[in-house]
């Protein structure tokens, strides 16, 4: 079973960053600010040994992949952030292409959206910071050919001699299959047998009305996915409308203030309950890949706007991950799981080790591997 964690290449110094959050802003300023807003609340998550690494340092790039391969992770899906050319926090996933002695699998996943102060900004005022221009073709052409040596490396996830390439929101980009099948053409003229597409985004996964056929598979990507699709509710269905049309009526209407109302506590919800969700998921569409998640609680980011699954830990994390393998196997007939996630920190989302727990999640997915047969070599 290849377990193939998100990665947030956030953890390194950037001028934009300096710019717009202040000098030598990365993840962990809000981390080390995060405060318990509640009673219980476990906050702030503290890395095992203190470990507030540099992701700019070969150093740290090859301690995260030697500890993921010793508890069965398959390899990374990196975010990548490219806005027509102006690339952002892109050095971990170089530095990987410069290294080949690391050992890790590793594949995109273009986070196309775009960058606000949202989380920040006070109710209303939120600004955009850099956004795309998708209908650009040219800059399909460019940004194809800055992925290129990525795919050709004997490192990068492939099926059928086609590089996996992930894109977060598809139903965003107006000429999406006009896009796709330039790329599909130029990874063939580049000697592959044509790209793997995937989609990644829960709003993706449950809009109507864009074009799937492009598109290998799509990934439920949870807690998001599961919320989404198990409730039915007419707040729900209004919110995903707003997640999906926010940016088009927005810019039509020219509106500037957020569609979303802030809220005034903390939103607290089950950790149990949103697991048994994601296990009661069968495909909705062919091809979906199904998705774990370790953790969320992303108060480090959004304070009393933040969202809080109450009772995570590795031992329950290790029963339903065991579940999720042997759903992966009868029902999706897939040898692929996606994790949220890595190192997502400030969502509190992550399989690096910390104060309170050490390894034990990722030791979680390694002996449930080496017990289901499932550990890849």
């Amino acid at each position: 079973m290849k377990i193939i964690p998100v990665y947030l290449p956030q953890y390194h110094t950037i001028p934009e960053n300096d710019k717009w959050w202040g000098k030598g802003f990365t993840e962990w300023t809000n981390l080390k600010a995060a405060k318990p807003l509640f009673e219980g609340h476990y906050q702030p998550r503290v890395p095992l040994n203190n470990n507030y690494y540099d992701l700019s340092k070969v150093e740290t790039l090859k301690w995260q992949c030697r500890i993921a391969r010793e508890h069965g992770i398959y390899g990374f899906a990196m975010y990548h952030y490219w806005f027509n050319g102006h690339l952002l926090l892109e050095k971990p996933m170089e530095m990987l292409l410069a290294h080949p002695e690391i050992d890790i699998n590793y594949c995109i996943s273009w986070a196309n959206h775009d960058w606000t102060d949202g989380w920040k900004a006070k109710p209303g005022k939120a600004k955009t910071l850099i956004t795309h221009d998708f209908n650009d073709e040219q800059d399909w052409i460019d940004h194809f050919n800055y992925m290129l040596p990525f795919f050709k490396d004997s490192r990068y996830m492939k099926e059928n001699n086609k590089p996996f390439l992930i894109i977060y929101i598809t139903h965003i980009i107006p000429k999406l299959n006009k896009m796709l099948d330039l790329w599909q053409q130029m990874a063939k003229e580049n000697g592959f047998d044509g790209l793997t597409f995937m989609y990644q985004s829960a709003a993706s996964a449950i809009a109507t009305g864009w074009d799937r056929s492009r598109f290998d598979y799509g990934i439920e990507f949870n807690p998001g996915y599961a919320k989404m699709v198990t409730d039915n509710s007419l707040k729900t269905k209004v919110w995903s409308y707003l997640m999906r049309y926010s940016r088009v009526v927005k810019k039509t209407l020219g509106i500037k203030k957020s569609l979303i109302k802030p809220k005034k506590e903390v939103t607290k919800l089950d950790y149990d309950d949103i697991w048994q969700k994601i296990l009661s998921l069968r495909p909705k569409y062919p091809n979906m890949i199904p998705s774990a998640m370790t953790d969320w609680d992303n108060t480090p980011r959004h304070l009393n706007n933040g969202t809080v699954y109450l009772g995570a830990n590795p031992s329950s994390f290790k029963k339903y991950f065991k579940q999720l393998v042997l759903n992966t196997r009868k029902y999706y007939h897939q040898d692929k799981i996606f994790v949220f996630a890595w190192n997502e920190w400030t969502e509190g989302g992550y399989l690096e080790p910390d104060e309170r727990w050490g390894y034990g999640y990722l030791d979680a997915i390694r002996d449930t591997l080496q017990e289901l047969g499932e550990l890849e070599k």
